[in-house]
């Protein structure tokens, strides 16, 4: 798990946004229900919805996407068996995260995890010699893939009313569950400890899905 208020070895050496600093909710209730703001994909009418709290810079968050959510996503998601929440999060750095985040909200519904997707599997790319200074060339050439120029990039994780959302967003989420870590999951409003594809497979057979 990628402990989201521990300080971050990398050394960011761009500044993409600022005042992404956030403080951890120490309440905890179970998430709201999915909003139109929550970028989902999956059987609409599913009974199982599983919820991902996640960061394009989490390094769990990323294994888990390349590893596990794929299995899940041709089983389950695809098949419309359940239906599968995105909630965005930052971890340090807090501006690359928060600029790969904007980024995917930016290209739009159709190719938002896409995105997620590509940030993800750029990690060691962005932070090849232990800082971020690839980071913005990397997410440029991220941005350029799904059709946004330069200057479309650079006023996408620079919008301020993107930022604000990303903020209230996840001080919202916060302060209804008790987040820690990322990668954190929820499936029907539960906190869920599983980590392989086995223990998500056990746990939708649990509440009748196969």
């Amino acid at each position: 798990m990628h402990m989201y208020f521990t300080p971050s070895r990398r050394l960011t050496a761009i500044a993409l946004l600022a005042g992404t600093a956030l403080a951890i909710a120490g309440c905890s209730k179970t998430p709201d229900a999915v909003t139109a703001d929550d970028m989902s994909k999956g059987g609409d009418n599913a009974k199982v919805t599983l919820i991902e709290y996640a960061s394009v810079t989490c390094v769990h968050c990323a294994d888990f996407n390349e590893k596990v959510l794929p299995q899940l996503e041709e089983k389950y998601i695809k098949t419309g068996k359940i239906k599968y929440v995105y909630r965005e999060f930052l971890t340090p750095p807090n501006d690359v995260s928060a600029a790969g985040t904007l980024l995917a909200r930016c290209a739009g519904k159709d190719k938002y995890f896409e995105v997620i997707d590509a940030v993800m599997r750029s990690q060691k790319e962005m932070f090849a010699d232990g800082t971020a200074a690839n980071a913005k060339p990397v997410l440029l050439n991220i941005a350029k893939q799904v059709g946004l120029s330069e200057a479309q990039f650079n006023a996408c994780i620079t919008d301020q009313k993107g930022q604000e959302r990303l903020r209230n967003n996840i001080d919202k989420y916060m302060k209804e569950s008790n987040i820690e870590s990322t990668p954190t999951f929820f499936i029907n409003g539960k906190k869920f400890e599983g980590k392989t594809v086995a223990d998500f497979e056990k746990a939708f057979a649990d509440l009748g899905v196969k």
